[in-house]
């Protein structure tokens, strides 16, 4: 489980290797996008607080990248943080995530991106529940939900 002393050591010390690298020039990324998802993911954007459904869906399933499809996130981890955006406790694997120091706005924060493709995200704090104290907090529209495959034994 990641813990707040894990993202600081990401964030200033480089982050764990994807299993894959994803690149695309600026206009490939435009092609694929619509004009929102490519503000807010290739230009670091963000989405008005409470300004999609996603914050109140908690069915089971995962919520990959809008970018590449890297699976991020499982709704087993997703809670109601009052913030205004989807927000998770914990990614499906460490190196899903990377972690970049953000100064934008006068304050200090951590900037999480896509660890395949860079796609902004959106930020995590310290302030979630236990056990981990995370709060990945989330543009929806940088995510998008993935059903939950029915599993054959």
């Amino acid at each position: 489980m990641l813990t707040w002393k894990d993202v600081i050591h990401f964030a200033t010390k480089g982050n764990p290797t994807p299993n894959r690298v994803v690149m695309k020039t600026d206009d490939e990324w435009q092609a694929q996008l619509t004009e929102e998802q490519y503000r807010i993911t290739r230009k670091a954007g963000t989405e008005h607080a409470f300004s999609s459904e996603m914050c109140s869906i908690f069915e089971p399933g995962e919520y990959a990248c809008v970018c590449c499809g890297t699976r991020l996130f499982d709704a087993s981890q997703k809670y109601e943080s009052g913030s205004g955006w989807p927000s998770f406790t914990q990614p499906v694997k460490e190196n899903v995530i990377a972690y970049h120091k953000d100064t934008s706005y006068g304050m200090v924060r951590v900037e999480t991106t896509c660890n395949t493709c860079e796609a902004h995200l959106g930020h995590v704090f310290p302030d979630g529940p236990e056990p981990s104290g995370l709060r990945y907090c989330m543009n929806a529209i940088a995510l998008k939900k993935v059903k939950e495959e029915a599993t054959h034994e």
